[in-house]
């Protein structure tokens, strides 16, 4: 695992504000729109994504999801996030969702704080399975995937909604807490 300089963090939700969170999506969307087609959609205007920040706060209140944001702190911006969702307490299992600004793309960050998420998933919240749904084409978040140990389970067919409202495949991985604790 590489070491990264302390320039780099991982912050919960209520470190950032409604205007960094707009800032973020928005600089990005054209980048991020394939895999956070809902996002970008519900974050069109400063008033919207103020909206969304709220409504994601709520439903970290109630252990629905949760949403930590990767912070370039000598820059004092925020870069990506990672976000914990699609909670299912009786099978124990939830969904990651992440990406991070493409200037900052393939260097290594979203695996190494996927990897922190992931533990938090296992031993915070005890789950058994974490899971991704990924876009096909999307060959950096493949590598996050199997650099943090998930295996390739199959091709959803149709399973996303795109941006543009088209039904898109994703790419299934899973990774079980059995398989995590050999780590």
């Amino acid at each position: 695992m590489v070491n990264y300089p302390i320039q780099y963090k991982l912050e919960p939700i209520e470190f950032i504000s409604r205007e960094e969170f707009y800032d973020l999506i928005n600089s990005n969307k054209t980048y991020i729109q394939k895999g956070f087609a809902g996002t970008v959609k519900c974050c069109n205007t400063r008033e919207a994504s103020k909206n969304v920040l709220k409504e994601w706060i709520s439903n970290e209140s109630q252990g629905k999801c949760y949403t930590f944001f990767i912070k370039n702190s000598s820059h004092d911006i925020f870069i990506g996030l990672i976000n914990i969702k699609s909670i299912d307490h009786t099978v124990k299992k939830c969904e990651l969702g992440y990406f991070i600004a493409e200037s900052y793309s393939g260097k290594g960050l979203v695996s190494k704080f996927t990897s922190d998420v992931v533990t938090y998933c296992f031993n915070v919240l005890q789950m058994n399975k974490i899971y991704l749904r990924i876009a096909p084409d999307n060959i950096g978040s493949q590598k996050v995937a199997i650099n943090n140990g998930f295996t390739q389970e199959g091709i959803l067919r149709e399973e996303y909604k795109g941006f543009q409202d088209k039904l898109e495949d994703v790419v299934y991985f899973g990774l079980l807490k059995s398989e995590y604790s050999k780590k």
